[in-house]
């Protein structure tokens, strides 16, 4: 199944989605294990600590978030796959990003991580029916979406950040 395929675009998570590639969702999904394995690690390092602005995430606080993101999807996705029709509780990413930690870590051990979790959600989605791609599941905030369109999610979210690093970060190397 492709992005076009999504019954019911979720307000919110379109943004993310629109930047997925309209191929199957395990293409998708494969496409951005590769933008990851092929990430420009040598800049992220160079940048180190820098922020474009007061308050924002480091790299590290963006790859922790991606991390982050995918474990809270993975529940979601999962919960909403097997018929689980309650309303999903929401997550504070600033919270999270705050009391993860990630300045503890290197840049290799987070994309490490990260590229384990996305080959877990790929492997996750293999293992979805149709039936299960269409299943609506009920957000915190009253939104309903389905499994598959949370998966065109999870690419896309990582093109979005992705798009700020290479737009917001990277021109602190020029300085």
């Amino acid at each position: 199944m492709k992005k076009s395929d999504i019954r019911k675009m979720p307000e919110y998570f379109d943004r993310y989605i629109h930047l997925a590639d309209n191929v199957s969702y395990t293409e998708a999904l494969e496409t951005s294990l590769q933008e990851l394995e092929n990430a420009p690690v040598e800049k992220w390092k160079a940048l180190g600590d820098k922020v474009y602005a007061p308050g924002k995430w480091t790299i590290k606080d963006i790859l922790q978030h991606f991390i982050d993101t995918e474990r809270v999807f993975t529940y979601r996705i999962t919960a909403i796959a097997r018929g689980d029709k309650q309303k999903m509780i929401p997550y504070d990413e600033d919270v999270y990003a705050k009391n993860a930690n990630a300045h503890r870590r290197t840049i290799d051990d987070l994309l490490e991580e990260l590229i384990l979790v996305r080959k877990s959600f790929i492997a996750m989605y293999k293992s979805f029916s149709p039936e299960m791609l269409h299943q609506l599941g009920n957000g915190f905030n009253g939104m309903q979406y389905c499994v598959l369109s949370l998966g065109f999610m999870i690419a896309g979210h990582q093109r979005w950040h992705f798009k700020i690093i290479e737009g917001k970060y990277f021109p602190l190397l020029m300085d």
